[in-house]
């Protein structure tokens, strides 16, 4: 952050501080208090730091705001950014002092309701003190014997559970954390969370003590494999895992009046235990379609080869004597009302405490305990969940949990019985003869997916069939390969003629084509057609130049140098159009920097060409003939047209840049075509005058004329038929120019 490299500006703060009467709202009020204190201000850590001044933070995190103006509502928020700021001169002053502490822990000793803002702020002061300063606090709470009874009695608010959690996980030293984890379990922490889920307590309390037990599990499950070393065994997990204990809350749950958070909040503490033991590291990978499920362990236990160990014996024993309960759960659950939904009246919902409980009977099937999976197989308990699959077929919840059920039936090793202390694997499943016998797996996938071709030509698919093609792709695998393979083969021959068929042409077909549209190529191209191919095609017929002399002309093209000079040097200077003598050498002059690559070869092919338009159209430039009249002599200016010749007379002083540039194009393409047409002469002006005057104006020395006048023609000779092309464009350009200046 910002606050690390000392970068603030200056404020008001400083002069705040250097005021005697200065008060503690004052600095609270302004917005940079907070970056001050990050930033190690030492007059206004000295200031925080002061005895009264501390006690007034603690009074703002702990006790109410007056019901007066808005503006006193910041003062709590603000001073509890200031408490867990993690300075440490702020926050030795805290921990230091037993005062502060009591001051703060009186908060709990509140007997009302805990305001919910306020829990939250004491629960953030208490755990940066139990991570900054844990000797000091866990011996200040050990010595407050109502410490445990005062947070169960604000269990429902969820900031005290966080405290809690705090507790358990901000102890970094080990002999310090298990010196307080046997500090709890000998205030019996978990067998008074475990009354707290009861029907007497509300939903808040039942939600959050199941919570805290859930995370002892596992927090101590992950401290195990993390020190392994350890001498002591922790104490809230054996605790935790021990058969009363279990009892205790399975009779809570189900002895007397059920209510549905008790129901839900219990089960989610028992899938909890039921977790197989693992380290953090091997948790589900993306192999898996949903991944684990909030309180839903992987089902499928595996040896300890694969990272598995099994569930807790007593826990299952204990288990084992309430299947018949929860199964009655299944079948008559707690009464809820109808739901209108979009698709029509659902009565009645399946309900969180069915759902909860399918997730439980999945647990244990998957748990591997012989004893426990025959009395499930009595209870015909798989056979009522999967009722429950096809009753409710828009219920995603509910067919993901029976997905993964059947898969860790399909997929997991056979299950283990007892025999005198010992694990012996059972030659067949009984879960698996179960499945495809009394339940009628295969015919019920076959059934289901008919009346689905049958309702899906009207429009409405059933929301079961992505899980269903799961669980007929799984029962597939699992025939062809895996550890019940030899007997999957052996219960579809067992079936009948006409159902055997059915399922082969199910599996060959529909099947097959399902999965072959679900089935998403990322890479392949093939079969692209794109509209530019046929552009392509169209255009092979011409040759284009390579790319590799296309990117040295560009780069070329980038090299030259663009100097601040360039728009002064660029074109021409007005020099040159200051006296007619003068300027008339200055297209000359130009035309000798120019670079020209000229064959004078005579056997050249357009050689004889170029005599032919030569004689026709080029008076021979001869001195004799010649009257001795200087060719650059300046003349007297006649009239053509109302305009002086050698004016360019279309243009007057009120015209405009526009009008030049059309007049000028004009003035070229009449010339052009003169030039096509051969032996027209002038532009304005009168042959027998013995002058020439050009498309643009009058005058002798004009390149605009026909190129058969005296100059022109030795000019021509001079620079052929494409350099006088050129030539007279440039003359045309400057008196253009010329013109414009002069305006």
């Amino acid at each position: 952050m910002f606050w690390k490299f000392d970068l603030h500006s200056g404020s008001h703060m400083e002069a705040l501080l250097e005021r005697a009467d200065v008060t503690l709202r004052e600095l609270l009020d302004e917005d940079d208090v907070l970056q001050e204190c990050k930033v190690l201000n030492r007059k206004l850590l000295d200031f925080l730091v002061q005895p009264q001044h501390m006690e007034a933070l603690v009074s703002c995190v702990t006790q109410e705001p007056p019901r007066r103006t808005g503006g006193e509502a910041a003062y709590p928020s603000v001073s509890c950014e200031i408490l867990t700021s993690d300075v440490s001169p702020i926050t030795d002053a805290l921990g230091e002092d037993e005062g502060l502490l009591r001051r703060l822990y009186s908060f709990l000793q509140d007997q009302s309701t805990l305001n919910p803002l306020l829990a939250s702020f004491f629960s953030r002061v208490m755990g940066i003190l139990i991570s900054r300063k844990t000797d000091q606090i866990v011996a200040f709470l050990r010595k407050e014997d109502d410490f445990v009874s005062l947070l169960l009695r604000h269990i429902g608010t969820s900031a005290v559970m966080d405290l809690l959690l705090r507790l358990l996980t901000c102890v970094e030293q080990p002999p310090l954390r298990q010196d307080v984890f046997n500090w709890l379990n000998e205030e019996k922490i978990v067998q008074r969370l475990i009354e707290m889920i009861h029907p007497s307590k509300d939903e808040n309390q039942h939600s959050n003590a199941s919570q805290s037990l859930c995370d002892i599990i596992r927090l101590s499950r992950e401290q195990m494999i993390q020190f392994q070393d350890s001498p002591e065994p922790d104490q809230l997990l054996a605790t935790l895992e021990k058969q009363e204990t279990v009892e205790q809350l399975l009779a809570n749950m189900l002895v007397g009046e059920q209510v549905e958070s008790v129901l839900v909040s219990g089960i989610q503490v028992l899938l909890t235990l039921l977790e197989p033991s693992r380290a953090r590291s091997e948790a589900v990978g993306l192999g898996s379609f949903y991944g684990p499920l909030d309180g839903q362990p992987e089902l499928g236990p595996r040896g300890m080869e694969g990272g598995f160990c099994q569930a807790s014996p007593s826990t299952l024993l204990a288990l084992r004597q309430h299947l018949r309960d929860f199964h009655q759960l299944l079948l008559h659950p707690p009464k809820r009302p109808a739901l209108q939904m979009t698709w029509g009246l659902l009565d009645p919902p399946l309900g969180n405490t069915r759902l909860q409980v399918v997730k439980l009977l999945g647990s244990a099937l998957g748990a591997g305990d012989a004893g426990l999976q025959a009395q499930l197989l009595e209870l015909d308990a798989l056979n009522t969940m999967l009722d429950l699959y096809f009753r409710y077929s828009y219920n995603n919840f509910l067919h993901a949990q029976l997905e993964a059920c059947l898969s860790a039936v399909l997929q997991s090793p056979a299950p283990t019985q007892s025999a005198e202390g010992d694990l012996q694997a059972l030659p067949d499943s009984p879960v698996v003869k179960h499945l495809l016998q009394k339940c009628r797996l295969v015919q019920r996938i076959l059934s289901a997916w008919e009346e689905n071709e049958q309702t899906a030509a009207g429009g409405q698919r059933r929301g079961y069939m992505g899980h269903l093609t799961r669980i007929a792709n799984t029962l597939v695998q699992s025939t062809e390969k895996g550890p019940h393979a030899a007997l999957l083969g052996q219960l579809l021959k067992e079936l009948p003629e006409e159902e055997q068929e059915r399922w082969e042409t199910f599996v060959s077909g529909p099947l097959a084509e399902t999965n072959k549209k679900n089935v998403v190529d990322l890479v392949s191209t093939h079969n692209l057609h794109s509209s530019s191919d046929d552009e392509e095609n169209d255009l092979k017929e011409f040759s284009f130049p390579q790319y590799g002399v296309l990117q040295q002309a560009f780069a070329d093209y980038q090299m030259q140098q663009v100097t601040s000079a360039f728009i002064d040097h660029f074109g021409f200077n007005d020099e040159e159009f200051g006296e007619q003598e003068e300027s008339v050498n200055a297209p000359f002059d130009k035309m000798g920097n120019l670079s020209f690559s000229l064959s004078a070869d005579d056997e050249s092919p357009n050689s004889n060409l170029f005599e032919v338009c030569y004689k026709e159209r080029i008076q021979q430039f001869d001195e004799d003939d010649s009257d001795g009249e200087d060719a650059w002599q300046q003349t007297e200016l006649g009239y053509v047209g109302g305009a002086p010749a050698g004016v360019m007379g279309p243009w007057s002083c009120g015209s405009t840049d526009s009008e030049g540039s059309r007049d000028s194009e004009e003035e070229e393409e009449e010339g052009e075509e003169e030039d096509a047409g051969g032996g027209v002469e002038g532009g304005g002006g009168s042959g027998d005058e013995g002058e020439t005057t050009g498309g643009v104006g009058g005058g002798r020395t004009s390149l605009g004329g026909s190129p058969q006048t005296p100059l022109c023609g030795g000019v021509v000779r001079w620079l052929g038929l494409r350099g006088w092309h050129a030539l007279r464009l440039i003359y045309v350009n400057n008196l253009v120019h010329s013109h414009q200046i002069c305006e």
